[in-house]
């Protein structure tokens, strides 16, 4: 779903100034279990939206609304915030959440972790044709006992979560099926996941395309193997202005940097090609010193056509022993220049964001991620 806003002015002799961009950007925190609210034009801090309180550490179970590791959300058109809820470090599977969009209030749980079909961790969602959500769940290695023990892209109901069907990997990576990040491709309306085949090195890297009609797998739109692109354990991925898609990599090693890598997009002449990257960190300091390190497991476009990546650690929430320098910031690119502002700064410098992962703005369509 699209939301869009147009204007006319017929006849008029005055100049009129377009009203106040009044959007706010979303995003969730793994190091409190909060979404927090930012001024989308100004990066200011506008307060938790959805908040942790009365929520215990540790429950067994869980209390439904609760957040233990806020992964995927969107706006899904019909006044909801869904929230895909990992339940990290429990012995729960996940849980997709509906809150108000007006006040963050819990509503329901759209498919709660008692529901057979449950997501074992939740990761990237999105919304196709407004009503089937797709999810994607990447946890553990190993081949799976069953379609979605440990890792599966799972289709649902998005009026009332009834679960739909599981899409399968193709034959090649059937042991090696790790799915993250999900996008509808805006130009050629089918899915896009992002697959992180080897949990246990954190190398290599696929992008896989599906019929989100049929749920059957397409093709291999982009691989580690072919792009000779150091692209390692892919999350986020979203379409440009440009049409071409930008997805999160991890470094290779510790002479390797964090970056965004760019594909060229299915109306390009050579759709799937590797065309560039963006360097997170600052080689000459990282390879010295891990704290330099400025990861990120989500990205997405927002106003005015920048590229906003939330910088997720390294942090203690990443399994980590130091708390990484930019971690918590929220670089807001250029990408025509490859050059950031910071629109948030991190929480060492007092501000609130500790572990950022998914984000997305009032006006992000729930579907392809593009801003309207």
């Amino acid at each position: 779903m699209r939301r869009l806003v147009f204007a006319a002015a017929l006849g008029l002799s005055v100049a009129m100034s377009p009203p106040a961009n009044t959007d706010s950007l979303y995003i969730g925190d793994g190091n409190d279990n909060t979404i927090k609210r930012f001024d989308a034009s100004t990066g200011k801090y506008l307060g938790v939206f959805v908040t942790n309180k009365d929520c215990p550490q540790n429950p067994n179970p869980p209390p439904l609304g609760c957040l233990y590791g806020p992964r995927g959300l969107i706006f899904d058109g019909s006044d909801h915030l869904l929230v895909a809820d990992q339940n990290v470090n429990l012995s729960f599977n996940g849980a997709i959440y509906e809150y108000s969009a007006k006040t963050g209030a819990f509503v329901k749980a759209l498919v709660p972790y008692t529901d057979p079909n449950a997501p074992p961790a939740p990761r990237g969602i999105v919304l196709y044709n407004d009503d089937v959500l797709f999810v994607a769940s990447q946890t553990g290695t190993g081949v799976p006992k069953d379609p979605c023990e440990t890792s599966c892209v799972q289709a649902f109901d998005a009026s009332n979560g009834k679960f739909l069907r599981f899409l399968p990997p193709p034959d090649e990576l059937a042991a090696s099926f790790h799915p993250r990040g999900v996008v509808i491709g805006p130009d050629d309306n089918l899915l896009y996941v992002s697959n992180f085949p080897d949990p246990s090195t954190g190398l290599g890297g696929q992008i896989l395309v599906y019929n989100p009609e049929t749920g059957n797998f397409q093709a291999t739109f982009a691989s580690n193997d072919t792009c000779k692109c150091d692209f390692n354990r892919p999350e986020g991925l979203v379409f440009g202005p440009d049409g071409n898609l930008y997805v999160t990599s991890f470094r290779r090693d510790p002479g390797d940097t964090d970056k965004i890598l760019i594909f060229a997009g299915p109306a390009k002449s050579k759709p799937g090609a590797f065309i560039g990257q963006i360097v997170l960190d600052v080689p000459d300091q990282v390879s010295m010193d891990p704290s330099q390190r400025a990861f990120a497991q989500a990205l997405l476009f927002g106003p005015q056509g920048h590229l906003f990546v939330p910088i997720t650690g390294p942090s203690p929430a990443a399994g980590q022993s130091f708390t990484g320098k930019y971690a918590g910031d929220v670089r807001r690119y250029n990408v025509q220049t490859n050059s950031f502002t910071l629109f948030i700064n991190s929480a060492g410098k007092g501000q609130p964001l500790g572990s950022p992962w998914y984000l997305t703005f009032g006006n992000t369509d729930p579907g392809t991620l593009t801003y309207d």
